[in-house]
C-alpha cells in the first residue's frame, strides 16, 4: 500500500472515530427511541467505498467499530455494531456493484440493513422475535440517516480528492 493511501485511510479512520465519539455524546436525535442514531461515522465509510474501493471501506468500517467499542463501548456495543457493520457493508458493496443506485441510495440501504442486523442480534440476545416489531421505526430512521450520510458522502466524493 502506498504511503499516501495509508495516511489517507488512517485519517478517514480517525475522522470516523471522532464522529462516533461525538455521536456517542449526543442524546438520541429526533425522537426518544433507543437505538436511533445518525451513523455519522459512516460518512467516512461511504467516502472510502466510493473514492477507494471495497477493501478500503471494510478496513475503515471494521477498525472503527473495533476501536470505538474499545474506547467508549464494550462487548455488547461491539456485538451490535459489528453485526450492523458487516451486514450494511455487504449490502452497500452489492448495491454499488449493481450500479443502479448512487451514493445516497447505497447509504440508505446500508443504514436500513444495519438496523435490521442489529434487530436480529437483539432478537437472539433477548430470545424473542418481538424485536422485529421495532424494525419499521428503525427502517424510517435508517432511511433518514442514510439520506443525510449519503448526501454528505456524495459531496465529499465530488469535492475532496484525498488520493
Amino acid at each position: 500500500m502506498k504511503t499516501k493511501k495509508l495516511v489517507t485511510l488512517s485519517l478517514l479512520l480517525a475522522i470516523a472515530l471522532v464522529l462516533s465519539y461525538l455521536e456517542h455524546l449526543l442524546p438520541p436525535l429526533f425522537v426518544a427511541v433507543p437505538g436511533i442514531k445518525m451513523g455519522l461515522a459512516n460518512i467516512a465509510v461511504i467516502y472510502a467505498l466510493f473514492a477507494f474501493g471495497e477493501k478500503e471501506a471494510a478496513a475503515v468500517s471494521f477498525l472503527r467499530v473495533f476501536l470505538a467499542s474499545l474506547l467508549f463501548g464494550g462487548v455488547t456495543v461491539f456485538l451490535y455494531s459489528i453485526a450492523g457493520a458487516v451486514v450494511s457493508l455487504a449490502v452497500m458493496i452489492l448495491i454499488k456493484r449493481m450500479k443502479f443506485f448512487g451514493t445516497v441510495g447505497v447509504s440508505i440501504l446500508g443504514g436500513v440493513s444495519h438496523n435490521a442486523a442489529q434487530i436480529g442480534v437483539a432478537a437472539v440476545v433477548f430470545r424473542t422475535g418481538a424485536m422485529f416489531s421495532y424494525l419499521p421505526i428503525l427502517a424510517v430512521a435508517g432511511t433518514v440517516a442514510g439520506i443525510l450520510v449519503g448526501t454528505a458522502g456524495a459531496l465529499l466524493v465530488a469535492k475532496v480528492k484525498l488520493h
